[in-house]
């Protein structure tokens, strides 16, 4: 009897915390949608020429867009290789994008989250890194099925300038 009392209270408190973690809805969003996936990426990087993939592709139950980006097999090579994971969801409560980057620099640019709005065919994140603040925007270009990602930060002068500025071009899939 005192077992059955016990696992009938242990179903009680706990049966609220079950319902409550259920998992959420797949998240859909048509301009996270024509980023999924796999891309050529051109373009410049702090000043010097870049030459990247990207393969993006829902994850984690529909919650995140991955994006692995990745330094292309025919890229030069004089070519810095780079590897990175964007993992890009949205969060309804806080109502905004959320961009989490974990790359090749290691874990200390890791620990900042990106937080963007959108704005017509553009996520502008906002990064708050210790260092200073970093902006990265993602604009689909649809009538050529192209994306731009630009990146800035903010220098010890104050100054905006440009860390890199990127042209995604879809690759066909055969």
């Amino acid at each position: 009897m005192k077992t059955k009392l016990l696992f009938t209270a242990i179903a009680v408190v706990l049966l609220p915390v079950f319902t409550h973690a259920q998992a959420p809805a797949d998240w859909r969003d048509d301009l996270a949608d024509r980023m999924a996936g796999i891309w050529k990426v051109e373009g410049q990087v702090m000043g010097r020429e870049a030459h990247h993939e990207v393969k993006a592709e829902w994850v984690l139950n529909h919650q995140f867009l991955l994006l692995h980006e990745k330094t292309a097999g025919d890229a030069p090579k004089t070519e810095q290789t780079y590897d990175a994971f964007w993992f890009l969801g949205y969060d309804p409560v806080s109502e905004r994008y959320v961009l989490h980057l974990m790359d090749t620099f290691g874990a200390r640019y890791s620990e900042t989250l990106g937080y963007g709005m959108r704005a017509g065919n553009g996520i502008r994140f906002v990064f708050e890194y210790p260092d200073g603040p970093f902006h990265t925007t993602y604009l689909l270009h649809p009538e050529k099925d192209v994306w731009e990602w630009l990146m800035e930060q903010k220098d010890k002068n104050g100054k905006w300038t440009s860390f890199a500025h990127l042209k995604l071009t879809r690759v066909a899939q055969h």
